[in-house]
Order: C-alpha cells, then structure tokens, then sequence
C-alpha cells in the first residue's frame, strides 16, 4: 500500500500540488504532511525540484492552511464550530486541549504548536478565538511551519532512493526528530517556569 501511495505521490507531486496539498494538511481537514513533503524531499534527491522552492510552498500551503483555520475560529466563534464539528471534521477534545495550550502559552503557541502532533491542524482556531493580532500569528505561524516542512524535506531528502524500501528507517528517524522536538520544548518551558517563579 505505502509503494502504491509513494508511487502516486512521485507522479504528480509538483510544487503547485505541495502548496496545495500543505494547505489542506494545515487546514480541518485531517491529512498528514509526512506523505507530502517527504516524497517532496526524495524528488528533491533525484533533481526533479529544487529545495528552496520545495521548502517555500510547503510554508506557504501551511500558512495559508492556517490562516483558514484562524478565520473560521475567528469569524464563527467556539459555540458555531463545535455545533458542526462533524463538517470541520473536529475532535473537540482535541480541540479543547489545544485551547488550554493557548490559554496557558500564548502568541508563541502557534509556533510550538506546529511542531506537535495533532495540535498542529488545531492550534490556529484558538488563535481566531482570541482574536490574535494577524501579523504575528503569520510570524510565529510561518516559523514553525519552516522547521516542521524543512525536517521532512530533508528527511525525505537523505534517504533519498531507498525511501520506498526503508519505511521502517524513516518513521525510526521521524520518531527521534519528534523526541528531540519534544524535549526541546520541554525545556523551553521548564525553564520560562523557572525564571518567572525567581
């Protein structure tokens, strides 16, 4: 099944589909980057696109994925949006945690936020909730998004021809990339902690 969906992706993946496929990873609707921009990051290897322009579209989907997202909490408010969460596709406990990530974190959540599982596709409504200044949600949004979609291309990049084959290395890589990210921000936030408790 993965040969089958790689093979699909290696055909028609240009950088008009990565910008296009980012923004409905970024979006509400449910669909992983991984199988994007890591096919990206292998046809990058084989000189079939270029880096830069691969890295940029995939920001620019998931900024404009975003964006959505901020308008639609922005605009529709909580109450309209849990009503038909069916339509966007929401799971409101996901959706609640990332409110409290907000709440608790801040503006800079929406850059954390991007690099976190599942919070990644939520953490921008409760930044419409809150009304965030725009400017600084595309800053802080543009930030996180240029870490996650440059760790992917570049891993889909390494590994390069063998990627078909060697599925098990890539999500081992990914796994670790995900730890190292994770405990980066743990520490980041330890140590905000720490410093406003002195």
């Amino acid at each position: 099944m993965f040969e089958t969906l790689f093979g699909f992706f290696l055909n028609n993946i240009n950088y008009l589909s990565i910008f296009i496929l980012m923004t409905i990873e970024s979006s509400f609707i449910p669909f992983p980057s991984e199988v994007v921009m890591i096919p990206a990051g292998y046809l990058v290897a084989t000189g079939k696109l270029n880096i830069f322009l691969t890295i940029l579209m995939g920001i620019l989907g998931s900024i404009a994925g975003a964006v959505i997202n901020y308008a639609i909490g922005k605009y529709l408010g909580r109450s309209l949006i849990l009503k038909n969460k069916k339509f966007f596709f929401i799971n409101e406990s996901h959706l609640e945690w990332s409110e409290r990530y907000f709440e608790k974190h801040g503006a800079k959540t929406t850059f954390f936020g991007r690099l976190i599982p599942v919070i990644r596709q939520y953490i921008s409504i409760p930044a419409g909730f809150a009304n965030m200044p725009f400017g600084k949600f595309v800053f802080y949004t543009s930030i996180g998004a240029g870490i996650w979609v440059t760790i992917l291309t570049l891993l889909g990049y390494y590994v390069g021809q063998s990627v078909a084959t060697n599925i098990v290395y890539i999500f081992n890589l990914a796994i670790i990339g995900l730890v190292i990210i994770l405990a980066v921000l743990f520490i980041i936030i330890w140590w905000k902690k720490k410093k406003s408790q002195k």
